[in-house]
């Protein structure tokens, strides 16, 4: 098994589109990259912990490998938007790869690399790559929270 840690503006749209993908064996939103431990959600909305909303995967590199869910993270939101996903704005809603190894810190920086040979996007790719640090998984009503609610998306 194996962990990814993503940041791409709200996660409950994150989390709910990770959780669909083959291979993904358990996803948790979250927070991560801030000063504070143990961080509520009311402390990162306030946008002074330097915390980012993310969503931590946990998967089996047999089934579906990290570079395929770096792909569905750079599809599934803006990664020019510098702070901000939709309706959603503050650096706790900023474009980040928490990366776990190396290995995940080169295959992030190819891709970004990739995308921008490809002119994927028409503005530059601001997503940050910060090791990964500690995880605060957040309150439970945030877990899987489009699911508990019958819904199957949100503006991500």
């Amino acid at each position: 098994m194996a962990k990814a840690t993503f940041g791409a503006g709200c996660f409950w749209g994150v989390q709910l589109r990770f959780q669909q993908v083959p291979g993904v064996t358990g996803t948790a939103a979250g927070f991560e990259g801030g000063s504070m431990e143990r961080p509520s959600y009311r402390d990162v909305c306030s946008d002074a912990t330097g915390h980012a909303e993310v969503v931590e995967i946990d998967y089996d590199p047999a089934k579906v490998s990290y570079q395929q869910l770096l792909d569905l993270f750079f599809e599934l939101h803006d990664p020019t938007q510098l702070n901000r996903q939709g309706p959603d704005w503050g650096t706790q809603y900023r474009s980040v790869v928490f990366f776990h190894s190396p290995e995940e810190e080169a295959a992030a920086k190819e891709t970004i690399a990739r995308l921008t040979a490809e002119k994927r996007f028409a503005k530059p790719i601001v997503t940050q790559l910060v090791p990964a640090q500690s995880f605060w998984r957040a309150e439970d009503y945030h877990q899987h929270y489009l699911e508990k609610r019958g819904m199957t998306s949100c503006h991500v």
